[in-house]
């Protein structure tokens, strides 16, 4: 192989569309664009949602409600997902980091511990925020409650 014999692979050289070349190609006058409108002109570019000057959905959708800036967003963790943590790893005091490796919350996530369930273990639990009955569920067992 030399360079007088490279040739492009088959199919490669596909050639474009040769618009705005006379009637006689088909593609002459309008150039492939239609008549007028504003595809037809030079510059023109598609803006997203736009839907040929009908009300675009994103407008058309009613928009309702309230969306607290301030919301604190809790992973919410329950008493007896706490006792399943201690009996499994043999803990008698579960941190959030223990809660975060057993799988029930991702780390940097906040956690609220809620009282379903029951907790028949003595269980020292450090938490970001708990309910009152599960406050009172804890430390009727002798536990201890920590917010962080």
């Amino acid at each position: 192989m030399e360079l007088h014999n490279l040739t492009p692979a088959k199919g490669s050289n596909k050639k474009g569309k040769r618009v705005g070349r006379g009637y006689g190609s088909g593609k002459g006058r309008t150039s492939t664009r239609g008549h007028k409108g504003a595809k037809a002109r030079s510059g023109y570019k598609k803006k997203i949602g736009f839907e040929g000057g009908q009300m675009p959905l994103q407008r058309r959708v009613p928009k309702f409600g309230f969306q607290n800036i301030n919301r604190i967003e809790y992973r919410a963790v329950n008493v007896e997902v706490l006792e399943q943590i201690a009996t499994n790893k043999g803990l008698t005091k579960i941190t959030v980091a223990d809660i975060v490796n057993a799988g029930y919350a991702h780390k940097g996530e906040l956690v609220k511990v809620l009282a379903k369930g029951e907790l028949n273990t003595k269980i020292d639990v450090e938490a970001n925020a708990f309910s009152k009955k599960a406050e009172e569920a804890i430390t009727s067992k002798g536990g201890n409650v920590v917010k962080l």
